[in-house]
C-alpha cells in the first residue's frame, strides 16, 4: 500500500466527516439483510462497520442487543449489564439503541456517572470487580466502540463474565440470533424509548473512572514514577480516556502534559495515517506525528486510541516504538520486577516477534503463541495462570503486582503507565532498553505490509491448507515449519505462517479492515528482511489466486 502523500501531515476541513449526515443515516438508512456486505459480521473485535455504507445503522443494534439478551438468557447471566462507549460519533447513536432494547428486556443495566465515556479496559476491570467473590448473579458487559478506525466508523464490542473479549463460539451465536433479527424484520425485538430507558430504576450509574484510578498502584508503582518526577506528555486522542490523565496526575503527584483531551467526532486534531485517511491508530508515526515531534519535551511521552485499548510509546531517543519493540521490553522488565510465580507463561500473538521468544526463554517461562486476537489470552489472564498477554498491534496487559488480574482486555493506560516506570526504576526509557535486549539476544528486522483486498480475497485465506504446499525454502533458507494452526491452543490463525532458521512471515486478513496483512521478520539483516517481504508477498499472491 502506497504512502500517502500528505500521510503525517495535519487533518483539513476536507478530510473531516460530516457528523450530522453520519448519524442521519445511522437512523434513517434501511438495510439490505440479504447483502452479505450489509449483515451482523463479529471479526476479531466485535462488529464494526459504518452508517453510510449500511453496515452499521439502528437495525443492527437493535438485533444484535436483542440477540445478546437471548444469549445471556441461555448462558444464565442474570446479574448487571456494564455498557460503555467511546467517542466516535456513531457511539453514542448505538449506546443510545442500546439502552432502549436491554432496558426494554428487563435488564438492569450500569454505566459511567454523569454520561462520561468508559474506556474497554476499565469495563474489563469494572466485571472484573463486580464478580470478584461471586459465583451467581454475574455480569458481563459492552463496549460501543470502533477502537482505532475512522470517525466514519461504529463497533460493538461484547465482554462476558471474565471480562475479556468473547470467543468465537459466542460471537458466532450473537451473530447468527442477530441476523435472524434482521431477516425477520426485527420481530421480536422489544425496546422502549430513550426516554422511559433513561427514567427507568433498571438504570443505575457507578463511577468506574475513580475505582479503576484508584486500583493503579496495585499494577504500576506509581510512587515510583512520582519519586523520579519525570517529564510526561500524553496524547489523549479525544479518546475515552482522555479525562483520566489529570485525575492521575492530581492523584498519585505526577506531571502529565495532557494533548487533545476534547471530545471532536470529527478527530480533526489528528495527523492523517499513512494511507490519508484520519485513523486514530496510536501505532502509526503519521497518526501519532504531533506527539512525535514534541518527543524532546519529555522523558517519556504515549498515546491511546479512542478507547484506550492500545498504546504508543514515544521517547527523546527513539521517537515511536516500534510495538513489538515494546512488549519485549514490558516482558523482559515485568519478569524481573515482579513477583510473579515461574509457574505463569507469558502470551503472545504468532505475528509478534521472535524477540519476545527469546526473552521468554531467558526467563524461563512458558511462552503461549496464540492466533491473532485477545480473546485467546482473556480465559488465562482471568484464571491467572498467563502473567502477560501481548499483541503486535499494540494491544496488552498483565497480571497486577500480586498476581490477580487486572483487566482481562487489552489496556493502553497500563502499557503507558508501564513505560513511565520503566524510566523511573531503571534510569533508561524503553528505547534505550530494547538496545540493550538487541545487544543481548541480537537485533531483529520486522515490518508489517497491509495490502488492499476484498471479502472474497479474504475468504480465500480459510482455503489454505499447509501440507498442500510444497514450500522448501524462504529468502535463501530452508523452510522449517509451515503452520496453520496456533502451537498454544491449535486454534485456526485465519492464514498462514512459515518459518526458516533465520525468519518469518504470516499472512493473514485484517478481521476490522478490508485489506490483508503481511507480518515478516529477519534475524540477520535489512537486506533480507526484504528479500523474505518481496517473496511472502508473492507466495500470497499465487496461493490466493488458487
Amino acid at each position: 500500500m502506497a504512502l500517502h502523500p500528505r500521510a503525517g501531515k495535519p487533518a483539513t476541513a476536507d478530510d473531516l466527516t460530516n457528523i450530522a449526515q453520519l448519524v442521519s443515516a445511522y437512523f434513517v438508512n434501511e438495510v439490505d439483510p440479504r447483502n452479505p456486505a450489509q449483515q451482523v459480521k463479529f471479526g476479531t473485535s466485535g462488529h464494526r462497520g459504518c452508517a453510510l455504507d449500511c453496515s452499521f445503522n439502528e437495525a443492527h443494534i437493535l438485533a444484535i442487543c436483542q440477540a445478546l439478551v437471548a444469549y445471556r438468557e441461555e448462558q444464565g447471566i442474570t446479574g448487571p449489564l456494564l455498557l460503555g462507549r467511546d467517542t466516535h460519533a456513531l457511539s453514542e447513536a448505538a449506546y443510545m439503541t442500546a439502552l432502549e432494547v436491554f432496558i426494554g428486556n428487563g435488564i438492569e443495566v450500569h454505566i459511567q456517572t454523569d454520561d462520561g465515556y468508559t474506556p474497554t479496559p476499565v469495563l474489563s476491570n469494572a466485571i472484573l470487580r463486580y464478580n470478584q467473590g461471586r459465583t451467581s448473579g454475574l455480569c458481563d458487559g459492552v463496549v460501543i466502540t470502533p477502537s482505532h478506525n475512522p470517525p466514519t466508523d461504529g463497533g460493538f464490542k461484547y465482554n462476558p463474565p471474565h471480562g475479556g473479549p468473547a470467543d468465537t463460539d459466542a460471537t458466532k451465536v450473537i451473530e447468527k440470533y442477530a441476523n435472524a433479527l434482521l431477516s425477520s424484520d426485527l420481530l421480536g425485538v422489544q425496546a422502549v424509548s430513550y426516554a422511559e430507558a433513561r427514567a427507568s430504576s433498571l438504570l443505575k450509574q457507578v463511577d468506574w473512572r475513580q475505582q479503576y484510578i484508584d486500583g493503579l498502584a496495585t499494577v504500576i508503582d506509581m510512587a515510583a514514577i512520582a519519586k523520579a518526577k519525570l517529564r510526561i506528555g500524553v496524547d489523549a486522542m479525544g479518546g475515552a480516556g482522555a479525562s483520566y490523565w489529570a485525575l492521575i496526575a492530581e492523584q498519585y503527584g505526577l506531571s502529565i502534559d495532557v494533548h487533545h483531551a476534547h471530545a471532536d467526532a470529527t478527530f480533526q486534531f489528528m495527523s492523517l495515517d499513512k494511507d490519508g485517511k484520519i485513523r486514530m491508530d496510536c501505532s502509526s508515526p503519521y497518526a501519532m506525528a504531533s506527539l512525535v515531534q514534541l518527543r524532546d519535551q519529555y522523558d517519556i511521552a504515549f498515546g491511546n486510541d479512542p478507547d484506550y485499548d492500545r498504546h504508543g510509546i514515544v521517547t527523546p531517543t527513539h521517537g515511536l516504538l516500534n510495538p513489538n519493540h515494546y512488549l519485549a521490553v514490558a516482558i523482559d522488565y515485568l519478569c524481573q520486577h515482579r513477583q510473579w510465580p515461574q509457574s505463569l507463561a507469558i502470551g503472545k500473538t504468532l505475528v509478534s516477534s521472535a524477540m519476545i521468544d527469546r526473552v521468554v526463554a531467558k526467563h524461563q517461562r512458558e511462552l503461549r503463541e496464540m492466533p491473532v486476537g485477545f480473546k485467546w489470552f482473556a480465559q488465562e489472564l482471568h484464571a491467572g495462570t498467563t502473567a502477560f498477554g501481548g499483541e503486535e498491534s499494540a494491544g496488552a496487559s498483565f497480571l497486577d503486582r500480586q498476581g490477580k488480574a487486572w483487566s482481562t482486555d487489552k489496556d493502553g493506560i497500563i502499557l503507558a503507565l508501564l513505560a513511565a516506570e520503566i524510566c523511573a526504576v531503571t534510569g533508561k526509557n524503553p528505547g534505550q532498553y530494547y538496545d540493550d535486549l538487541c545487544a543481548e539476544h541480537g537485533t531483529s528486522y520486522y515490518k508489517r505490509i497491509d495490502a488492499a483486498s476484498s471479502a472474497e480475497k479474504n475468504a480465500a485465506f480459510q482455503s489454505i491448507r499447509a501440507y498442500k504446499l510444497k514450500l522448501e525454502t524462504l529468502a535463501g533458507d530452508p523452510v522449517t515449519q509451515v503452520m496453520t494452526k496456533a502451537p498454544a491452543n491449535d486454534a485456526l490463525i485465519g492464514g498462514i505462517k512459515v518459518t526458516t532458521a533465520n525468519g518469518w512471515f504470516a499472512a493473514r486478513p485484517s478481521g476490522t479492515e478490508p485489506i490483508y496483512k503481511i507480518y515478516c521478520e529477519s534475524l540477520l539483516s535489512e537486506a533480507h528482511l526484504e528479500q523474505l517481504a518481496e517473496e511472502a508477498q508473492q507466495l500470497v499472491n499465487s496461493w490466493l489466486q488458487g
